[in-house]
């Protein structure tokens, strides 16, 4: 069965899309962690970041970086912070978090609600921005 991941992937999900190429994707997380929270995936499904060949693995990170380069650009925030947990959803991702302190990412913490035009906003100052 399809992960949710690969459903936004086919189309049969929406996602509030900020970057994508050939074989990965970058869109809003709809339970952010801070506003502006990205999941950057493979659009290829494979459950574990570490099952990844070395190539894919590289081209992720390399991905990620742009993304999270975009993001600092037009996010109010000290730094872009990257966690890879891997037991939310059965299919690869990097999260990038605005942060300006450590405890802006505790995943214990309750996550924030944006409205749909909060969240459409943000992806499309993203996607807008050059990295």
């Amino acid at each position: 069965m399809p992960s949710l991941f690969s459903k936004i992937v086919d189309g049969k999900l929406p996602c509030y899309q900020v970057h994508e190429d050939s074989f990965h994707l970058a869109f809003l997380d709809i339970f952010p962690l801070q506003k502006g929270h990205v999941l950057v995936i493979p659009k290829k499904e494979i459950d574990y970041i570490f099952d990844l060949s070395d190539s894919q693995y590289q081209a992720l990170w390399k991905f990620a970086k742009d993304v999270a380069n975009k993001m600092k650009k037009v996010l109010k925030c000290k730094r872009i912070g990257i966690a890879v947990v891997g037991f939310e959803v059965p299919h690869a991702h990097i999260h990038l978090v605005p942060i300006n302190n450590i405890e802006d990412m505790d995943f214990s913490k309750q996550k924030i609600s944006l409205t749909s035009n909060e969240m459409k906003e943000i992806a499309n100052q993203i996607k807008e921005t050059t990295s």
